[in-house]
């Protein structure tokens, strides 16, 4: 396997039976707050391992391929890559990404739901072949660009909870897939399968029925080869068709914990000012606290301007148990009115210079590279077990590149300050 790109450079502390996450998070807040306070990132790439034995526990027929972007850190993609699946990629840039690894043209899907003619033409020129298509006027641009292409059908998703304007769906309805296939029969291009997109936040179990009947239905029309108990009655393996899917978050999402610093703080004392849905929870006597934090939506939180966000950030001070707690908002640094974090949770008093570590934030904006008014992305700083490690060589998943990336983080990390230690990241 190749190695990944010459120029990331970063590093993956393996920690000693002593040494926990926690430990390891200890440390950069000391660390950041002695250098300058920068949010950061601490990544368990042995939570990756973890998901896909899950995976292959319980979706063994479906192939994975993960969502490029999703997370696209360096650590990530070469666990990934060397767990053999597959990839889902949205442009020429995640393409090239994942081919600088060394993974085959028929492990990659193009899923762009609306592709540029050029990077249809760079999908064509390096091998890969399967892309996704879910109208007529992509489908002629992918016949004149690519006319070797194996496209597999995008069909639209019921979404029975009403939340999700039907207009701000990509996917083609069942009844517009007869014309699609027999547009794509005219311009010799090849239809192999169908695809469908439900999203990670919804918990309605009929959605995905209604989904994978109706790719049931398309099958039926005409074409030929491409939630356990449902993939046997629609598609038992005598009938020849290979399932995938398409993992973004499940991967990623726990695997990463941000850390940020509260650089602003401001006492609400008039309604007029509160954020909304917070004038319910003050009282006359008691202050409201706005706090502003050295990451936002136009960083680490970019995600949270398409979903509810509703994660209650942990404390990093010890405080005790006793301690009032206040109503309080949680903003990013940009002074945008978009740039709310939480708008209304309970904390203890917190001062300029606390930290705040949010769990779960593997998915979402690690691995691009843009900047907003010279908030500059926190670095990333990976970490995994020994228990991890020793699983991952046992299992054979290992590469050169990977194997000169790891170092020894050892226990007496409890933290004091002479005890700290650095990586490259």
């Amino acid at each position: 396997m190749k190695g990944f790109l010459e120029d990331a450079n970063y590093s993956i502390g393996l920690l000693d039976e002593g040494a926990t996450l926690g430990d390891v998070i200890d440390n950069y807040v000391y660390e950041h707050t002695l250098t300058g306070k920068k949010a950061f990132f601490v990544g368990d790439l042995g939570k990756l391992l973890k998901k896909h034995h899950q995976w292959q526990n319980v979706m063994a027929p479906v192939k994975p391929f993960y969502a490029v972007k999703c997370n696209s850190s360096p650590g990530v993609l070469e666990i990934l890559a060397a767990l053999g699946i597959g990839f889902a990629c949205s442009s020429k840039s995640e393409m090239t990404l994942v081919q600088d690894l060394g993974i085959a043209p028929e492990n990659i899907i193009y899923t762009n739901p609306c592709k540029q003619a050029s990077q249809i033409k760079y999908a064509a020129k390096t091998g890969v072949n399967i892309m996704t298509c879910d109208n007529e006027g992509e489908l002629k641009k992918i016949a004149r660009n690519h006319p070797s292409a194996k496209l597999l059908l995008h069909i639209a998703t019921e979404d029975i909870s009403g939340a999700e304007e039907m207009n701000m769906k990509f996917g083609t309805m069942l009844k517009s897939c007869r014309h699609l296939m027999e547009c794509a029969k005219e311009l010799e291009v090849q239809i192999v399968g169908v695809k469908f997109h439900i999203s990670s936040s919804c918990k309605e179990p009929q959605v995905y029925i209604h989904a994978i009947s109706d790719a049931r239905c398309v099958f039926d029309m005409a074409v030929n080869h491409v939630i356990s108990p449902l993939l046997d009655v629609y598609f038992p393996e005598e009938s020849g068709v290979n399932v995938i899917a398409e993992p973004g978050c499940y991967y990623v999402s726990s695997a990463f914990t941000l850390a940020v610093n509260i650089i602003a703080k401001k006492a609400v004392e008039y309604d007029k000012f509160l954020p909304s849905g917070m004038e319910q929870t003050r009282s006359d006597d008691e202050p409201i606290f706005m706090y502003y934090m050295n990451d936002g939506v136009y960083g680490s939180f970019a995600s949270k301007l398409s979903e509810k966000f509703n994660t209650i950030p942990e404390v990093h001070k010890k405080y005790k148990e006793d301690e009032p707690l206040f109503a309080s908002s949680l903003w990013g640094p940009s002074c945008d009115e978009l740039d709310q974090i939480v708008g209304n949770c309970l904390l203890p008093e917190l001062s300029v210079g606390d930290w705040l570590i949010f769990d779960n934030m593997g998915s979402g904006t690690l691995g691009q590279q843009s900047a907003f008014n010279d908030f500059q992305r926190p670095p990333v700083y990976y970490m995994m077990s020994f228990n991890d490690w020793y699983e991952m060589q046992d299992a054979g998943i290992t590469s050169d590149t990977l194997m000169k990336n790891f170092f020894f983080v050892p226990s007496c990390i409890q933290l004091s300050p002479e005890d700290s230690f650095s990586t490259a990241a």
